[in-house]
């Protein structure tokens, strides 16, 4: 894999994940460093493990990992962005045949360890490494998938596989799966080793077939709002989303619900149930949105495309929020025309988001708006003229019970490695 040159803003990001490095493992023993995006899915929630398309783009935020081989057959790992109330450093010895890695704590390791287990190059000798990101925990913004493509990315220079970058993400899914015990779709590994600059990436999460859509027109933004808030219904939420689906799709005799029509689920409505029903119609809904999203975007129509992200929302949205209610109920003047059901199908959004998304909704100039990842806090994403972005991150601000973030991004590439 060939070194990439480093931008500067990823630049103080790599100098301090340098310098942890030789304040813990001894100066200039530094030799490899990798680099991995987060990503932001614009739209396309909860449809990869349905099968489904997803449209994300990679960020400009990511994770670096610096370190060094070692002769003694130990992996010594030190993050610099850990959970508050977990160690900082790992240490276990590098696997062998007949002795695999298996998770424990602290959890962040169990990332890497997944990864290090399910890497399909040579055996993984022992190296120490530092961890550095960006990316906000927690935030939906796949901090976990970048922390597995940059140890992906770190192990192909110690012992180097056959290339194959599908293979690649693939791996790094099992690694979540198996390790983290999250039962994660495709999206995000994919996007993360995928990414290119200037560009979303339309995933056919069945096929595993990708299309590049661009993003270049200079009069576009998209803003990243954190809600700094994380509620502790995601872990347990999500599997419980999935398992849903999945009971869907049986009842339906189908593979997935990427195979259902509507008109199959108002058949079936009373065999699966209200909320089965509701989750699944979601899922379909979403599923025909992203491809009509992706042909908006490539046909330069941002109106169509904020349309149908207010439309994600809404169906994402829980209890019928009255704040988004509200603004989607009003003609927005940024020109998005935001008159949509709210259908509250899928019921993972939160209070912060919901406020987040009204109060871009009435910024004159915004397109669109909507919660992204996996929900229950974290992040919206909002599609907007350039020249709005100033003055909706001062009103979405305002308008906000709590304290926000703002990140105005512009699609990165994927995973690479970086010159030290």
């Amino acid at each position: 894999m060939a070194e990439a040159p480093v931008e500067p803003g990823l630049a103080p990001l790599l100098a301090a994940a340098c310098r942890a490095h030789g304040a813990a493992f001894g100066g200039a023993a530094v030799v490899l460093a990798a680099w991995a995006p987060g990503r932001v899915n614009l739209i396309g929630e909860h449809t990869d493990y349905n099968g489904g398309f997803v449209l994300p783009m990679a960020l400009q935020l990511g994770t670096v990992l610096v370190g060094s081989p070692t002769q003694d057959g130990t992996i010594s790992i030190l993050t610099t962005s850990a959970e508050a109330d977990e160690p900082h450093r790992v240490q276990f010895p590098a696997p062998r045949q007949g002795s695999p890695l298996s998770p424990g704590q602290p959890r962040w390791a169990n990332y890497i360890k997944g990864v290090i287990q399910h890497y399909r190059g040579g055996p993984v000798p022992g190296f120490n490494a530092v961890i550095a990101s960006d990316i906000p925990l927690g935030g939906g913004l796949s901090s976990s998938a970048a922390l597995e493509v940059a140890t992906y990315t770190f192990l192909q220079q110690l012992c180097p596989d056959d290339g194959d970058l599908v293979a690649k993400a693939l791996a790094c899914q099992k690694a979540e799966h198996t390790f983290a015990s999250m039962p994660c779709g495709i999206m995000d590994q994919f996007i993360s080793v995928m990414g290119k600059e200037g560009h979303a990436l339309l995933i056919d999460c069945r096929s595993l077939d990708t299309v590049l859509v661009p993003l270049t027109d200079a009069s576009l933004a998209v803003l990243i709002t954190n809600s700094n808030v994380r509620h502790t219904l995601t872990g347990s939420e999500y599997p419980t989303r999935r398992r849903q689906c999945e009971e869907a799709a049986a009842t339906l005799g189908k593979g997935s619900l990427r195979d259902a029509t509507m008109a199959e689920l108002e058949v079936a409505r009373s065999r699966l149930g209200e909320e089965v029903y509701r989750r699944a119609r979601h899922v379909v809904g979403e599923i025909a949105r992203t491809a009509q999203a992706a042909k908006a975007l490539q046909d330069r129509d941002y109106r169509t495309f904020g349309r149908l992200m207010v439309e994600s929302h809404n169906s994402l949205s829980s209890a019928c929020r009255g704040v988004l209610r509200k603004a989607s109920q009003a003609s927005v003047p940024g020109g998005a025309g935001m008159r949509q059901p709210i259908t509250d199908d899928y019921e993972v959004s939160c209070p912060e988001l919901d406020e987040l998304v009204a109060a871009a909704l009435e910024v004159n100039g915004v397109y669109g708006s909507r919660m992204t990842g996996g929900g229950f806090g974290g992040c919206t994403v909002t599609l907007l003229e350039a020249g709005a972005a100033e003055r909706a991150q001062h009103y979405i601000q305002e308008k906000y019970s709590g304290t926000a973030t703002f990140y105005l991004t512009k699609p990165a590439s994927g995973a690479k490695v970086l010159p030290l």
